[in-house]
């Protein structure tokens, strides 16, 4: 079997994989960086908020004496790993933690506009061209009376978000990958739960075929894949049935056309090379005449059962008196009945008992049942059809007093060509399928057919039918 489906899933496992890390590579850095830089901007803007409203801070702006607090805030920026300007009104440096002490001539900023930044609280950049790195900056209005004196900027560089960005990066790609490697878990299972069963199945299909319907797939377990492996297993075993049966099936047609062509060619080939005499060939040709109503016989029964695989979904149903069936029936072998002293006699529940079947199947049903007991009844004896409700249902029975059927072949009788000894020397004109026939057109109505049997005291078959509603 190709590895198509399997490779497939290693694909899609490691594309998986790799896409997975390429998204936390680029959407969750940008998120994280994204998070960072709210965070530590809001609170470095608190900061500068809460020193832009210092009184004292806001005293030495006016004054220009900043040594005093300058010490207070280089302290403040190291805590926060961060640059803390004071700024005059016209946007110069008058402080710069980053110095050693404050500017004693406040440093010009060229291009200093505050309302460039809109409703933004912080903005990254180089801060109008004084960095030369990239700073997360945030500034806040010095204000007295309503009067901006001057401004608050802290700058924080990107380069430490970057680096505790990349630190964040590294935990989740750890736990990404310790989660990939157990997800491993996952093509596992798919292996051992659904590629190795599959691959079974696979070869049972193509060992089936390749004609070898007796090969089991071994797949034991209690999930789809082992009702699968269960149900083809059955579907073989029955197509091996099916196969035996036909082998069978052909071998008993074979035989039942040999005896009677072998017969036929026999006695044609000895009339007309003379070994028969003319005085003879009367005897001879009355043999071959019913060598050829057995082959004819079979013939239509053949054709009746292979109409009946057809037809068993195109009954014509109908309302029909069984009771008038039966006596039409029984009559067609009153010559035969005669010959052999044999009495039909009828116990019919009422004058009329509608039945809803198909006619002409049933009247066949009553013909091979009672022409079974015909032919294995003994001269003097008595032929029974009985019809009885029950339940909704007809029931119709027909018994002889013949030779009966032994329990071990009693299951056989129903198989086509079947017959209960083995020489085939009691029934030379009978086909085998008589019985057969009964018990398709039984089946295609959906009803049920017994029989009781005692060797050397009689059979009885008993089989049910639809009651007509008004």
């Amino acid at each position: 079997m190709k590895k198509t489906l399997y490779l497939k899933f290693i694909l899609a496992y490691a594309v998986f994989g790799l896409l997975g890390f390429i998204a936390i590579s680029t959407i969750g850095s940008r998120l994280i960086q994204d998070h960072l830089e709210r965070r530590i901007s809001e609170q470095i803007y608190r900061e500068a908020n809460t020193i832009s409203f210092d009184d004292t801070v806001r005293y030495r702006t006016a004054t220009y004496n900043l040594a005093s607090i300058y010490n207070n805030l280089s302290s403040l920026a190291a805590y926060q790993d961060a640059q803390i300007w004071m700024m005059n009104q016209q946007g110069d440096i008058l402080l710069d933690t980053a110095q050693d002490e404050p500017y004693e001539t406040p440093l010009g900023l060229n291009s200093f506009d505050p309302l460039t930044w809109g409703s933004s609280y912080y903005r990254t950049g180089n801060f109008f061209g004084y960095f030369q790195r990239s700073m997360l900056s945030v500034i806040a209005p010095i204000t007295s009376g309503m009067t901006i004196k001057g401004y608050i900027a802290i700058h924080y560089p990107m380069d430490h978000l970057y680096q505790e960005r990349e630190q964040i990066l590294a935990v989740i790609h750890v736990i990404f990958f310790l989660l990939f490697a157990l997800s491993l878990l996952i093509l596992l299972l798919f292996t051992f739960s659904v590629y190795r069963p599959l691959r079974k199945i696979t070869i049972g299909a193509e060992e089936y075929s390749a004609g070898h319907l007796d090969h089991q797939i071994p797949v034991y377990s209690q999930d789809e894949m082992g009702y699968l492996a269960r149900t083809l297993n059955y579907m073989s075993g029955e197509l091996d049935n099916s196969g035996e049966y036909q082998r069978r099936f052909i071998a008993n047609i074979s035989h039942d056309f040999r005896s009677p062509l072998t017969s036929i060619k026999g006695y044609l080939e000895a009339i007309v090379d003379g070994t028969i005499s003319p005085d003879n060939q009367d005897r001879y040709i009355q043999i071959v005449l019913n060598e050829t109503d057995r082959l004819e016989k079979l013939t239509e029964s053949l054709l009746t059962l292979n109409n009946l695989d057809v037809k068993s979904r195109m009954m014509h149903l109908r309302g029909f008196d069984i009771n008038k069936v039966i006596k039409n029936t029984a009559a067609t072998f009153e010559g035969i009945c005669r010959n052999k002293k044999i009495s039909i006699e009828l116990i019919l529940s009422g004058t009329q008992l509608y039945a809803h079947a198909d006619m002409e199947q049933i009247q066949q049903v009553l013909y091979n049942l009672l022409d079974n007991a015909v032919k294995f009844s003994p001269n003097d004896s008595v032929i029974t059809i009985e019809t009885t409700e029950k339940s909704g249902r007809i029931l119709v029975s027909v018994k002889d007093q013949g030779i009966g059927i032994s329990k071990a072949n009693l299951p056989k009788i129903w198989e086509r060509f079947y017959k209960e000894d083995s020489s085939r020397g009691k029934d030379r004109k009978g086909t085998g399928l008589g019985l057969s026939i009964v018990k398709e057109i039984i089946n295609a109505h959906n009803q049920n057919i017994d029989v009781i049997s005692t060797e050397d005291i009689g059979t009885e078959f008993i089989f049910t039918l639809d009651k007509q509603i008004d």
